[in-house]
This record gives C-alpha cells, sequence and structure tokens, in this order.
C-alpha cells in the first residue's frame, strides 16, 4: 500500500527541513546530470593500457652514436631502425619484427627476433642477428654472425657475407624463448639468393676463424649499455657454433640424438664440449617434431624403442664430423649420458645414411 501525508504534516515537515525547496530548473538539470553520468561510456581493458610512443621502438636519423635498447624495453614490440651512419646499435632484447633502412657504415646486434629482419638500402654494415626470417634487399658489403630457423634470403645484393650466430649476455637464453626460436635451428649459411646474376657470387661465408670483436665492438665503457654482460667467446655462444655449408675436413660422420626431457639442451651441450674438446666438428643441428611414421622412416631398423620417446617433444639432432668420430660418440654415450635414452649411429659405413635420413626429414619438415 502507498504511504499518504495529510497537508499539515507535510508543511510542519517542511517547516523542520532547513534544506532550501529545489525549483523546477535545478530539479531538470540535476535529472540531465544523473542522466549524463549513468550514460558515460564504458571503459574496456584496451582503453587501460599505457599509451605506445612510437619513438621508444626506432632510431631514425642518428650519427656517430652508441644507442639501443636495454633488456626489457622491448618485450616483443616491432622495432625500426633507419637512416643511421656510424653508429653501434645494441638491441639486448626480444623483439616482433625489425626493419633497418637506409643506413650506412654501422655495427648492430638485434637480440631475438619472433618475425622477419628486413634490411634494406643498406651498404658497410657488420652484424649479429638472431631471427626467424632474415631477408636484405638493394645492400652493399654486410657481415652477418647469423641465426635464422628458415633459409635466409638476398635479393638485389651482393658483397654479403656471413658466419654462425656467436654471443652472450644473460638474459639471451629467455630471449630466445620469448621469440619462441631454439638455439639449434639455425642456418645461417643456406643462403638463398633470390636475383642471382650468371657468373658472379653475390655472397660468401666469412672465415672459420672469424671473430665477432673484429666487426662488432663491445659498447663503449660509457654508454648506458655499460651494464650488459657480454661474451662474444664462441664456447660460451647460446648458439652452438656450427660449420654449416663449409666443406667437410673428413668422409665420416655421426648421428646423434636427444629426445626430449628435462635436461635435453644441457645434454646436448655437454656432448658438443665432449666431442669438440676431442678435435671433432659441429656440422649442424636442428630441433623438430616426429611422430611415430617419421621415426620408422628415419630410424629405419632402431624405430620401434624409440616411438614412444618423441611423444614427449621434439629431439635435438646432432651431426658431428672427423675421423673415428662414431666411435667416440658411441664411447661418450655409455660413459657420460649411460642413463639417457639416446640414438648414435652404430658404424661409420651407416652413419652417413643416419644423417642423411634425418636431416633431410628435418629439411622438409621445416620447409627448407
Amino acid at each position: 500500500m502507498g504511504c499518504f501525508f495529510s497537508k499539515k504534516s507535510k508543511r510542519k515537515s517542511s517547516e523542520k527541513d532547513s534544506t532550501p525547496t529545489t525549483t523546477a530548473a535545478e530539479s531538470a538539470t540535476n535529472n540531465v546530470a544523473s542522466n549524463n553520468t549513468e550514460e558515460a561510456p564504458k571503459q574496456y581493458s584496451w582503453d587501460k593500457r599505457e599509451k605506445v610512443d612510437p619513438k621508444d621502438y626506432m632510431l631514425t636519423g642518428l650519427k656517430d652514436a652508441t644507442v639501443g635498447r636495454l633488456p626489457g624495453k622491448l618485450n616483443g614490440q616491432q622495432f625500426v631502425i633507419q637512416e643511421c651512419e656510424n653508429c653501434n646499435i645494441y638491441i639486448f632484447d626480444h623483439s616482433a619484427t625489425i626493419t633497418i633502412d637506409d643506413c650506412t657504415n654501422c655495427r648492430v646486434v638485434l637480440g631475438p627476433v619472433k618475425g622477419s629482419v628486413f634490411f634494406r638500402d643498406c651498404k658497410d654494415m657488420k652484424c649479429v642477428v638472431a631471427c626467424q626470417q632474415f631477408r636484405t634487399r638493394d645492400c652493399k658489403k654486410m657481415d652477418i654472425f647469423l641465426c635464422c630457423a628458415t633459409q635466409p634470403i638476398i635479393e638485389s645484393s651482393t658483397g654479403m657475407k656471413f658466419g654462425c650466430f656467436q654471443y652472450y649476455y644473460p638474459e639471451l637464453a629467455f630471449h630466445f624463448k620469448d621469440a619462441g626460436l631454439s638455439i639449434f635451428n639455425n642456418n645461417w649459411s643456406n643462403i638463398h639468393d633470390f636475383t642471382p646474376v650468371s657468373g658472379e657470387t653475390n655472397w660468401s661465408l666469412l672465415s672459420e676463424d672469424a671473430a665477432v670483436l673484429d666487426y662488432v665492438p663491445l659498447p663503449d665503457p660509457e654508454s648506458d649499455f655499460k651494464s650488459v654482460r657480454i661474451s662474444t667467446d664462441p664456447g660460451r655462444s647460446i648458439v652452438p657454433l656450427t660449420r654449416g655449408g663449409r666443406r667437410k675436413e673428413s668422409d665420416e660422420s655421426c648421428l646423434f640424438v636427444f629426445f626430449a626431457g628435462d635436461y635435453t639442451t644441457a645434454n646436448a651441450r655437454k656432448l658438443i664440449d665432449e666431442v669438440t674438446g676431442k678435435g671433432f666438428v659441429l656440422i649442424q643441428t636442428k630441433e623438430v617434431s616426429m611422430r611415430p611414421e617419421d621415426v620408422n622412416r628415419v630410424f629405419k631398423n632402431n624405430a620401434e624403442g624409440l616411438k614412444e620417446l618423441i611423444t614427449k617433444g621434439p629431439v635435438v639432432a646432432l651431426e658431428l664430423n672427423g675421423d673415428g668420430v662414431v666411435e667416440a660418440c658411441r664411447s661418450i654415450a655409455n660413459e657420460v649420458f649411460s642413463g639417457t635414452k639416446v640414438f648414435v649411429s652404430e658404424n661409420k659405413n651407416s652413419s652417413s645414411n643416419d644423417v642423411d635420413n634425418f636431416f633431410n626429414f628435418a629439411d622438409m619438415q621445416m620447409g627448407l
């Protein structure tokens, strides 16, 4: 039921109320204000994001400078470098893509890039690069220490020289993981020239003893990057140093495969140290997923005992080269990795087929 008041009681109530009577105009104004408050636009999650300043994600028009970004400054964003001359540029972080345009006589270090690194109209560059895809167009005289998951491509470019990535800083392993790159998938020497010229060679490999510091210096001690602990020692490089497409010194190679587990990467590194310490050479590495039918095709008679292992994750395979390498690898497998399930070529007569079977399969899987 509704509640009714007499005129008398209503008048007494108003007499006791010290608040001035609200006029019709004021009431209308209040109603409008109330409606405005109720109809205020909603705030969405993207409205609350911190605004990005494009200038934080580009370097442009610099000369004779030491510049770049410290770990944690990019966090997977894309980055642009353009129109820089005689600069030392250090990007110590992972990023989405990086484009480098119209730069001359610069030294560049790029942390892991999830997508592509694209150099255009650059010349006299010396670089350390890790990426999913690498491409140049209209470039001249570039020396690149490269880790690339796919086949590097050059287009309308001359005087290009490539070496294997050799670099370390404390966050680099995490940056590789954040960028979705494997340290074992490196096609640095498998270059595709999109515009070859008959009778000319637009690219070549750097000498095997090429040292990063002879091309790209450490940051100036007075720069903002003095706190980053860097090593260019091949033995400390996050990416294993491989011979790649260079001519093999021996006809004997061995296939050594680790299956997924908690210590796969550490075990692979330990093997590399053990084998290279005995004078053998690491030719190539791959990390790739396998299906049961792949196991049959690659491992042939040894397939049955390996099928259940491939369900746990990707395998890491290494090709090692040198006279006597198969016997040495089998000895290391028994002595160092006795509790770890691995595949090692049985003898030097079958080992070349093992290597070809696995790496041909891996290249097909990766579209190389």
